[in-house]
């Protein structure tokens, strides 16, 4: 069976706590790896480590980092196919949807090769006399990052990369129940030439998280996951001293109206809802009918969803992958075979499906539920699978207060041909991240990305300029210098008396 221990210091370090953790193959069930736990004790060891390497990494040249990293986008691009199949292989997703997930995180890396100017500071000279005023940005220390299954490498990239171009050093706690990658994204840095202790990789459970979110040395914390986490993560980083960015889940609504291009509606909102088993926070899991086009769109998307190729990750003709684990799959299962008693239409049941040949593997076929209440379980929480819910509105109005209502803002979108209405909702909608005709709208690197109310928790959105002003804090200097014809008696730095 395969073992995953940590990285720490540029090399392995064998798990020393005794616990471990398994890692399942999602398609077969099989247990086929098991991953140290780390204890305090080794948390504590990897940030000692950290801390060591940012009094050298902290007072680097900017030429130096940001060389380092267009090696490592190099090697990463090179290794795509690698990093993919470590993601299907623990996660369960299907090649081409890890290939994705791999691109959107280079666009990070590639963003951190340019943090030159990201980092320029301002000045002003003569605000008084000889008085200038300067502001630059500065690096924090040692942060942290505490990822989520359902994004291995990507979230990982999303942090790491600005952090170290920033001139931090970094603490990654990946997921557990798919660890691999977050292993070669580090072995990888290091073969770019990364000094040793600046990234550093912890795998471990909830002794782990707490040992960084208490820990003095820790300077940020950046977290993704569900909103209770989220909220925990905040508070308990909070208390003590920590700068936090902690995004939470979501329930990203599509608002449909009755002028919008039904097939395009259609095609978006079955590859927002679907794709990747519906495990991404920016999956579209509900769909807002408005007027009378609610019968012929779900037909439209009941059409595409029957046609879904689900099947393991590895087989070029699967479109959609099975669950993470087990347990989750059940969980998905539960607010479909729920559904109809809270009212719901089940146009799709997709709770017993298997695949031949893997019937042990966490498989769950499509859903789609019709004429959804607000009131039912499978509208309110954050169902995290293949489960699509239909709202039905008669107005706009109707719509985007339905929207705003909801205790979740992290992304939405809306498709229309009315420019009027979708400038209307891209101002009214209270959400962090808006798409108009644009089913999964998740900002390129360069902009931030990040939700609003229980979406996130923290003032700053995760990469772009967001993303660096929280890995770095600012500095305001003033300086007033005499003139050089002032020097004292004695002193001739050839500048006359009298100038």
């Amino acid at each position: 069976m395969k073992t995953v221990h940590h990285w720490i210091g540029g090399k392995t370090v064998e798990g020393a706590s005794g616990n471990w953790g398994p890692v399942t193959d999602p398609a077969t069930g099989a247990v086929t790896t098991q991953v140290a736990l780390a204890s305090a004790e080794e948390v504590d060891a990897a940030v000692a480590v950290a801390k060591a390497a940012y009094a050298t990494w902290g007072t680097s040249s900017l030429s130096q980092r940001t060389g380092i990293l267009f090696r490592y986008r190099a090697l990463l691009d090179a290794h795509r196919d690698d990093l993919a199949a470590l993601i299907t292989a623990e996660h369960g997703k299907v090649h081409s949807d890890a290939l994705g997930e791999v691109a959107r995180g280079l666009e990070i890396v590639e963003l951190a090769c340019g943090i030159t100017t990201q980092l320029k500071g301002e000045l002003s000279t003569q605000v008084s006399s000889r008085v200038d005023v300067s502001s630059i940005r500065q690096s924090l220390g040692v942060v942290a990052g505490i990822t989520p299954f359902n994004f291995p490498a990507m979230v990982p990239m999303w942090m790491f990369p600005l952090a170290v171009a920033c001139g931090n050093t970094f603490v990654l706690k990946p997921s557990e129940k798919d660890p691999s990658a977050a292993n070669l994204l580090a072995e990888l840095a290091s073969e770019a030439g990364l000094p040793d202790g600046v990234l550093n990789v912890v795998h471990g459970d909830r002794v782990a998280v707490e040992a960084l979110l208490a820990h003095p040395d820790i300077a940020a914390v950046s977290f993704v996951g569900s909103t209770p986490i989220a909220r925990h993560i905040h508070t308990t980083a909070s208390a003590n001293h920590k700068r936090v960015q902690a995004l939470g889940g979501a329930k990203n609504h599509m608002l449909v109206l009755p002028d919008a291009d039904l097939d395009a509606a259609a095609d978006a909102a079955v590859s927002a809802a679907y794709g990747s088993a519906g495990e991404r926070c920016m999956a579209i899991s509900a769909v807002v009918a408005v007027g009378a086009i609610g019968d012929e769109l779900v037909d439209k998307i009941r059409e595409r969803a029957e046609k879904i190729v689900i099947g393991p990750g590895n087989d070029p003709a699967s479109e959609m992958g099975p669950l993470i684990t087990k347990a989750h799959r059940d969980k998905v299962a539960s607010y479909v075979t729920g559904a109809a008693a809270q009212g719901a239409e089940v146009v799709l049941d997709g709770t017993g499906h298997t695949v031949e040949g893997f019937e042990d593997g966490h498989w769950i076929g499509l859903s789609l539920l019709d004429k959804v209440s607000t009131d039912s379980d499978a509208y309110r929480d954050e169902i995290f699978g293949p489960v699509l819910v239909v709202l039905r509105t008669e107005t706009y109005e109707e719509g985007i207060a339905l929207i705003n209502a909801s205790p979740f803002g992290n992304g939405t979108a809306i498709f229309t041909r009315d420019g009027g209405a979708a400038r209307r909702f891209q101002l009214e909608v209270e959400a962090g991240m808006v798409g108009v005709n644009v089913p999964i709208p998740v900002p390129v690197g360069y902009h931030s990305f990040g939700g609003w109310k229980d979406s996130l928790f923290g003032d700053h959105h995760i990469y772009g300029n967001d993303g660096v002003h929280f890995y770095t804090r600012g500095k305001v200097v003033t300086t007033r210098w005499p003139d050089p014809s002032e020097a004292p008696d004695g002193v001739d730095l050839g500048f006359p008396r009298n100038h």
